[in-house]
């Protein structure tokens, strides 16, 4: 689903660039994350990532409460959203805890 813009829309045009920008930024992030130097390179991306599906959130809500978006549009970018918040959620999550098991055997094994 797309923001439509109009040239009725100006003074929206501020609103609706955030949420390209901010939309935009979440795919750059993990896309970049694919490439990172280390493990807490790639958990820092996916956090930016996650910040920005967060604030993509906020400008969607803004649109919505001042009734910009419909409420059939509203609910399928947030879903949208949510679901790709979700995954970065569980992606941070996985790989902490995957970093952390590393760390972990690590240390057993200059132990031994």
């Amino acid at each position: 689903m797309f923001l439509h813009f109009s040239g009725n829309d100006g003074k929206l045009m501020v609103i609706y660039k955030q949420v390209l920008r901010s939309g935009t930024s979440v795919s750059a992030n993990v896309h970049e994350s694919e490439f990172a130097q280390s493990p807490s390179d790639f958990i820092s991306k996916l956090h930016i990532a996650l910040k920005e599906a967060n604030e993509t959130m906020n400008w969607l809500n803004l649109l919505h409460d001042t009734d910009i978006l419909s409420e059939k549009e509203f609910e399928s970018m947030t879903s949208d959203c949510n679901e790709l918040i979700a995954l970065l959620v569980s992606s941070i999550k996985t790989v902490k805890k995957n970093n952390n098991k590393e760390r972990m055997n690590g240390e057993e094994d200059s132990e031994q």
